[in-house]
């Protein structure tokens, strides 16, 4: 396989470049992309059999099943990181190693539904969370240990809005490639 290709499978909709500057506008449009995820990527994949579940999205990537329990203990994790950049003064946020979580029994054997619903119910929270949050509020930091990397909470919505849109292409184009 080409790298080109390889690196396409990888990153289908780009790497994810912070806008400089963050407008109104952009967060308007990040804060609807993490609306309508849930219902999006649970229609994506609700006609999916048990085998098509085990299928990776590329060469050496997660199955299907293990993509979905991803984005739901990525985003998880990542409303956690904005209750903590809220209620702390530039915490340093606790990482995880996604590799290893995507190995463990749950991701790679649990039903779809599971991480449907518990991505339904934190986005819920979360486009609630953030449709409230001031300007002030969205300038509010945490630093991430690997590197020292700070973040704005604003970068952060940029950040997994990318990140749900990314792994739904990982699968919308698996789902095309194999015509399901």
């Amino acid at each position: 396989m080409e790298k080109d290709t390889l690196e396409h499978l990888k990153y289908p909709i780009g790497k994810y470049e912070i806008p400089k500057p963050i407008t109104t506008e952009h967060l308007n449009d990040w804060i609807a992309i993490l609306e309508h995820l849930p219902a999006k990527l649970e229609a994506l994949v609700k006609g999916l059999s048990e085998e098509q579940l085990e299928i990776p999205y590329r060469p050496e990537g997660w199955t299907v099943r293990q993509v979905v329990h991803h984005i739901s203990d990525s985003h998880h994790h990542s409303y956690i990181r904005f209750k903590w950049a809220l209620t702390e003064d530039n915490p340093i946020i606790k990482p995880y190693f996604e590799k290893e979580w995507s190995n463990l029994f749950d991701a790679k054997t649990a039903p779809i539904q599971m991480s449907l619903n518990h991505l339904s119910a934190v986005h819920a929270k979360l486009v609630y969370l953030l449709k409230g949050l001031s300007v002030e509020d969205l300038q509010r930091k945490f630093t991430h240990p690997e590197g020292n990397q700070e973040t704005t909470l604003a970068e952060n919505v940029g950040r997994y809005a990318w990140h749900g849109s990314h792994h739904f292409a990982h699968i919308k184009n698996l789902i095309e490639r194999n015509v399901w």
